[in-house]
């Protein structure tokens, strides 16, 4: 073998060294966190208005969280106090007497739940409300605060409360019935020393079901991992669908609460039209400003429920991508080097086998 054709051969065997490293590492698994608010919430009081009311206050650091805007959203250590103001409104042809109040709450089955009436838990009794009995007149608004002080010998954890603003109708003509109208604003309050604990979540898996009126939806089944409880929103997307379809975005169900360590499902259901699949499902939930995405390959039944597929957080396979991509980069730096290298010494000795012919003298 002359030296050309083992330099060839070198170059052959370099490359393909090269290209057998970079499948390998693209195959490696990746390596793995005081402004205006809302229009008010509003609740008929007669038949030709209602009761309305808002949060006013907004913490600053949390001047961009859409819950804060809506919500009071706090974290206080023991013996701390909070005032927000909130604004009741009336949009009746006359004054309503109107009571606020602080109540209990609580979180089941994906739902956040106000108490009857005047039911207490420990975040209530620290709570007050002033005025607490006023009157708003016809087409008028009356700015309330609400003030949490946490007792010094609090216990730490989460506490669920709701503010209320209840108005009352005139009893009827028998003096036996008297319709009660209430709004609401809640009250999430982390207790504890030093920061706010982290708020997280995850999704475990997507179901695609078809309901038996042929309609398709899928349901997520999202985690609480967090200290904090969360409210869920977001959009669903489809692609890779059949002849490269995809559909979407469609909105997630709204107002399902998670309370911490919970798993409940998010529903999101979708047009009928949409084909049978597979799909390339991804979600994208936020709560405030936390927010996580994932995705999974589902196929819709001809009626029921497919077999839950695990969810893949988006950011792992987007890191994974970003993996095979730089493998690939890396791959094919290393071969155009090598090619030089071995294209600089290919060429030094064909020179030299050249010049070495051409100095030759032979006898006549």
């Amino acid at each position: 073998m002359n030296a050309v054709a083992r330099s060839q051969r070198i170059l052959r065997c370099g490359l393909a060294a090269c290209l057998v490293l970079g499948c390998v590492a693209a195959l490696a698994p990746a390596g793995t966190a005081l402004a205006a608010a809302t229009p008010a919430q509003r609740a008929p009081a007669e038949t030709d208005g209602g009761i309305g009311l808002r949060l006013l206050d907004v913490p600053a650091a949390a001047v961009d969280d859409p819950r804060a805007r809506m919500y009071i959203v706090d974290h206080l250590a023991p013996g701390r106090v909070i005032e927000r103001r909130i604004e009741l409104s009336n949009t009746a042809t006359h004054s309503a007497d109107v009571t606020l109040y602080a109540a209990a709450a609580s979180i089941a089955s994906g739902s956040f739940l106000g108490a009857d009436g005047h039911t207490a838990n420990e975040l209530s009794t620290w709570t007050s409300v002033r005025p607490g009995n006023p009157t708003v007149p016809a087409h008028g608004l009356i700015t309330a605060t609400v003030r949490i002080k946490v007792p010094k010998d609090a216990a730490p954890g989460e506490q669920l409360g709701v503010i209320w603003a209840e108005a009352r109708s005139a009893p009827d003509t028998g003096g036996t019935f008297v319709q009660v109208n209430r709004v609401g604003i809640r009250l999430y309050l982390s207790v504890g020393p030093g920061g706010a604990p982290a708020a997280k979540f995850v999704v475990d898996s997507l179901t695609a079901i078809r309901d038996p009126d042929g309609r398709p939806k899928v349901v997520a089944a999202v985690h609480n991992t967090g200290g904090r409880a969360i409210d869920i929103s977001g959009i669903l997307r489809l692609g890779n669908g059949p002849g490269g379809l995809t559909a979407g975005p469609f909105p997630a169900s709204l107002g399902t609460t998670l309370a911490v360590g919970a798993t409940e499902p998010v529903t999101i259901m979708l047009d009928k039209q949409v084909p049978a699949g597979p799909w390339d499902a991804e979600i994208a939930l936020s709560s405030g400003l936390i927010k996580t995405s994932a995705h999974a390959t589902i196929t819709f039944p001809g009626l029921g429920a497919a077999a839950p597929a695990v969810a893949v957080p988006a950011e792992g396979r987007s890191w994974r991508w970003l993996y095979v991509a730089g493998a690939a980069a890396a791959t094919l730096l290393i071969g155009a080097v090598l090619w030089r290298i071995l294209r600089r010494r290919h060429r030094r000795i064909h020179r030299a086998t050249h010049q070495g012919s051409a100095g030759v003298i032979r006898p006549a």
